[in-house]
C-alpha cells in the first residue's frame, strides 16, 4: 500500500512539474527581458518577452495534457505573467520612450504595471470561485498587452537602426509617429486590463465547423502575413486583439433612448 502511495504521490508531482517548467521559461524571460532593457538591448528584451509569450501559452495546454492543474501553478504562472507581461514591458518602454517625459512617463509605466497587476489579481479571484468564461476573457489580457509593446518596439528598433528587413512600408512610416504615443499607449493598456469589456479566448475546437470557418481564414491569414512580413504581422495581429474588445463595445451598445417629447413635435 505504501508503495503504490509513493508511486502516486510521485506521478502527481510529476503532473505538476511539468508545466512549472514553461512558467520558469516564462519568468526567465521576464528577467533577462529586464538585463537587456538595462543595458539598452531593446531589441533582445523585446525578444524576451514574446518568448515569455510562447511560454505562456505552453504551460496551461501542457498542464491540461498531462492533467496538472495545482493551485501552486496557477500562482507561479500569476507571478510569472506580472513579471515578463508587467514589469518588464513598462520598464523596456521606460527606458526607450517614456524616461524623456520625467514624472508623467514614469505615471504612465506604473498606471501600466499597476493595471497588469489588478488584472491578474482579479482574473484568480474569479477563477477560485469558479465564476470564469470559457469563451472569453474579462479585460484585456495582460499577455496581448506585452505582445503589443514587445513588438512594436521591434519595428521601432528596425527603423531607429536603419536594418534591413523584410517589412511592409506604409506602417513602417508611422511607427515614430506612434512612438510619440508612448505614454498614453501604456495608459490605454493599463485601463483596458482593468475594464470589463470582454476579449476573446479563441478556444474553440473545431475550426472547420461552419460557426468558426471565419476564425479558421482569419488564422490562416495571420500565418500567411506572419511568413511573408514576420514583423509587421505580429505587431498588426496583437494591435487589431486589442482593438477588438473597444470594437465590440462600440457593436454591442444600445442605441439612446429616443425623447418622446421630441416625436411629438
Amino acid at each position: 500500500m505504501g508503495a503504490l502511495m509513493d508511486r502516486a504521490l510521485l506521478k502527481r508531482s510529476g503532473q505538476v512539474l511539468a508545466p512549472s517548467l514553461f512558467t520558469v521559461g516564462n519568468m526567465a524571460c521576464g528577467f533577462f527581458s529586464l538585463l537587456a532593457a538595462e543595458i539598452g538591448e531593446f531589441s533582445i528584451a523585446a525578444t524576451c518577452i514574446l518568448g515569455g509569450i510562447a511560454f505562456d501559452m505552453l504551460d496551461g495546454r501542457v498542464a491540461r495534457f498531462v492533467r496538472g492543474e495545482s493551485s501552486f501553478g496557477v500562482e507561479l504562472d500569476s507571478l510569472a505573467d506580472f513579471l515578463t507581461f508587467g514589469v518588464a514591458p513598462a520598464y523596456m518602454m521606460y527606458g526607450i520612450f517614456l524616461k524623456d517625459y520625467g514624472v508623467w512617463g514614469a505615471l504612465a509605466a506604473l498606471v501600466y504595471v499597476l493595471g497588469g497587476g489588478l488584472r491578474l489579481a482579479r482574473f484568480n479571484a474569479v477563477a477560485q470561485e469558479g465564476k470564469g468564461s470559457k469563451t472569453h476573457f474579462t479585460g484585456l489580457p495582460i499577455p496581448a498587452s506585452a505582445g503589443l509593446l514587445a513588438s512594436f518596439v521591434l519595428l521601432y528598433e528596425i527603423v531607429e537602426e536603419g536594418r534591413p528587413s523584410r517589412t511592409f512600408g506604409p506602417l513602417m512610416r508611422e511607427i515614430p509617429v506612434l512612438a510619440m504615443m508612448g505614454p498614453f499607449l501604456l495608459l490605454g493598456l493599463g485601463l483596458l486590463m482593468v475594464s470589463t469589456l470582454p476579449y476573446s479566448a479563441f478556444k474553440q475546437k473545431h475550426l472547420a465547423e461552419g460557426r468558426n470557418a471565419k476564425l479558421g481564414v482569419l488564422v490562416l491569414a495571420s500565418l500567411a502575413g506572419v511568413y511573408f512580413y514576420p514583423q509587421n504581422a505580429i505587431f498588426l495581429i496583437f494591435l487589431f486583439y486589442v482593438l477588438s474588445g473597444l470594437l465590440g463595445w462600440v457593436i454591442r451598445r444600445p442605441p439612446p433612448a429616443s425623447d418622446p417629447d421630441a416625436a411629438q413635435q
